[in-house]
């Protein structure tokens, strides 16, 4: 008989708000999807490139950080967002979902951990246990808003730990890093030697302003080992094109020896396409028109459930600062993921927050992304299922 590792033995039982979503679809039923977070998908800008009339898109240079030019355009967009950085030091990347698979390969042995945030979104944790890495996590407390804790981390912190991960702004919590909590985070870093893995696909939507806050830990001067990570993905709203970075900083020795020990697991995978590399420039240059028409949409449909909600209504729209999605505080009963399939009942899908690791409370994850039209039609039953007599 065959055998497989442990580590692909996931769960695949389908859970009861994906087995209603899936009977609703099938009955031919219509749905107003609130947890849609495809760019693609939204009604939202595409740029205007052929990558099909780019110079040399069929000539292949095995570069393992990428194409010098795709470097410096990366790092051409970080220094416009106020980072000093060196194109030397960014690698290119398929996926951030690949660079999280580079990092806990460089960083960790099987067996070793990382920690990382709760609430927040689960993708590390899969990645972590297809490396045979294991998670630890650390609370965001709600009495902060779901800022960072730097104690709360280094309680967290055993003889195995390896790097802490850290998501600017929260996904979904949408909490800004803010200076204070950096440096005290860098600190615990330091001091147990760990790396610093900041995820920053979200931190070009910000919603208003903030004293303090971080919007990059790329080109700080940090005490620890730092990487960023971001991409098209996010940045530019497209996912299909594969392309993202990370940029590595901190303490030269210890940049220059992760550099070098990258450049070997990225050698053995070279996987970032030449088309897309050498039209790199051109999509940046797409980027901010794609997030003046994103963040239009998002503050839109913030601004639409605001008003939707009752006075008198028994849950809140949780203060947040970026990203893309928000978050509604509910009623402890029914609870989460009843709310959830009721609101199915009524066409309207949201995610419940124990998808994310919420505690202390319950809570109902939404995306601003749909078009303005899904998401009004969407407000009625919503409001009407979180009234209090909905369940009378």
């Amino acid at each position: 008989m065959s055998r497989f590792s442990l580590r692909t033995a996931f769960p695949r039982t389908p859970n009861p708000l994906s087995q209603a979503a899936a009977g609703r679809h099938a009955r031919g039923l219509p749905l107003w999807d609130l947890a849609e977070t495809n760019p693609t998908r939204v009604g939202l800008p595409f740029p205007d490139v052929d990558l099909g009339a780019l110079p040399g898109p069929f000539h292949y240079a095995p570069e393992p950080f990428g194409l010098p030019s795709a470097r410096e355009a990366v790092a051409a967009h970080l220094r416009q967002r106020g980072t000093r950085v060196d194109a030397a030091h960014v690698v290119l990347s398929a996926s951030t979902s690949e660079a999280y698979g580079w990092l806990l390969k460089l960083l960790c042995d099987p067996g070793d951990n990382v920690l990382v945030p709760a609430p927040g979104y689960p993708l590390v944790d899969v990645l972590a246990r297809l490396e045979a890495v294991q998670t630890r996590s650390y609370r965001l407390p709600a009495v902060h808003g779901f800022g960072l804790d730097a104690g709360l981390v280094e309680a967290a912190v055993d003889a195995r730990t390896r790097a802490v991960v850290v998501v600017n702004p929260g996904n979904p919590t949408g909490h800004f890093l803010h200076e204070d909590e950096l440096h005290a985070l860098a600190d615990v870093c330091a001091r147990h030697g760990l790396a610093l893995l900041c995820d920053e696909v979200f931190s070009g939507f910000a919603w208003d302003e903030e004293a303090g806050r971080v919007t990059s830990v790329a080109g700080r001067k940090l005490s620890c080992l730092t990487f960023s990570l971001s991409g098209l993905s996010k940045v530019a709203g497209l996912p299909g094109l594969k392309l993202a970075w990370l940029h590595v900083g901190g303490p030269a020795h210890a940049r220059d020896e992760a550099l070098a020990r990258l450049e070997d697991v990225a050698d053995a995978a070279l996987s970032v396409g030449t088309p897309v590399q050498l039209a790199l420039p051109a999509l940046l240059e797409h980027a901010p028109r794609f997030q003046q028409a994103l963040m239009e949409r998002v503050r839109g449909n913030r601004e639409r459930l605001l008003q939707a909600r009752p006075a008198d209504a028994v849950w809140d729209v949780v203060p947040a600062h970026g990203g893309w999605s928000a978050l509604l505080r509910i009623p402890h009963h029914p609870g989460e993921e009843a709310t959830c399939l009721k609101l199915l009942e009524e066409g309207v899908r949201v995610q419940p927050g124990y998808f994310y690791d919420f505690g202390g409370g319950a809570y109902l994850v939404l995306s601003l992304l749909p078009t303005p039209e899904v998401f009004t039609a969407a407000l009625a039953p919503l409001v009407r299922v979180l009234s209090p007599s909905a369940g009378r």
